[in-house]
């Protein structure tokens, strides 16, 4: 009987991990982060009182901005480590939530400690995804 013969080896990408730099997603999850992001600033700097204009131009530039920076590390991200990814996404999020909490009014001090347990609990989840579906 004759050995089969050599067939090459056929790598499949999964489409999570494929990134097209014009693609929806690269600008849709920032967009929708963003609008989510400078609605929720905006309603919480209102503080109970009507609905200014103030309000309004602060949540949309919080959200441009909050934007912006979502769009800049997804762009850059694939030329990063892991464990750098995961710091950046840490420091993201942990800054995100502790000037949102800011905004409520609570102290400097709390608002730094839940910005700063947000971001180690997020850099050290995402560390682990990162660590474990990436070669």
């Amino acid at each position: 009987m004759a050995a089969p013969a050599a067939t090459p080896a056929r790598h499949h990408r999964g489409a999570h991990r494929v990134q097209v730099p014009g693609s929806t997603l690269s600008w849709a999850v920032p967009l929708f982060l963003g609008a989510f992001f400078g609605f929720y600033a905006g309603f919480l700097r209102r503080t109970g009182t009507a609905v200014s204009w103030w309000d309004v131009l602060f949540g949309v530039v919080a959200g441009v901005v909050f934007a912006g920076l979502v769009y800049g590390l997804g762009r850059i991200q694939g030329a990063m480590i892991q464990e750098v990814r995961a710091i950046s996404y840490g420091a993201l999020a942990g800054a995100a939530v502790g000037f949102l909490h800011s905004l409520t009014g609570d102290s400097v001090l709390n608002s730094t400690g839940i910005g700063l347990a947000v971001g180690l609990a997020t850099g050290v989840a995402s560390f682990y995804v990162f660590h474990t579906r990436e070669p």
